[in-house]
């Protein structure tokens, strides 16, 4: 498994990876990050929670994980996000993340999973933009400001 060195860039481990899964795997996780940097070249890549390729902007967008029998990219908000072309094959039961099992020699189909990738963008930079641009002196809800009400005694 590729651990993280002091000053080793996500990307040089996200490569090491690719090149240490040597298989179909490898080559599959490589085509998927072409294709997420194809679909918006402003993704940034992360390697996170003991080394998980992720994929980000303005958010999680999704990550890309190896298993023994698929690749699986697991989108953070995907329960959010229109699947017109039924992409989402795992973690179906869940509130917010969607995932795709790419197994060994499954096609992907590159245009809708863009469009999924594109889609995933635009909400974290709906969200991000809902969150910077609260009225001033406003406070987001839950954020612990109540009325407290005053007893007859107090």
């Amino acid at each position: 498994m590729t651990k993280r060195l002091p000053g080793t860039s996500a990307s040089a481990l996200i490569d090491a990876r690719i090149v240490e899964l040597g298989d179909w795997r490898g080559k599959t996780l490589a085509r998927l990050r072409k294709i997420i940097h194809e679909a918006d070249p402003e993704i940034v890549e992360e390697w996170k929670w003991m080394g998980t390729p992720i994929f980000s902007h303005g958010g999680i967008v999704c990550t890309g994980e190896t298993y023994k029998s698929v690749v699986k990219m697991t989108f953070a908000k995907g329960a959010a996000l229109k699947d017109p072309a039924g992409l989402f094959n795992s973690s179906l039961e869940g509130n917010v993340r969607r995932a795709i099992d790419i197994r060994e020699g499954e096609r992907i189909d590159v245009t809708a999973l863009k469009n999924l990738i594109r889609a995933a963008v635009a909400l974290n930079l709906k969200a991000k933009s809902a969150r910077t641009t609260r009225a001033p002196g406003k406070r987001a809800s839950g954020s612990g400001s109540r009325r407290r009400s005053r007893s007859a005694s107090g």
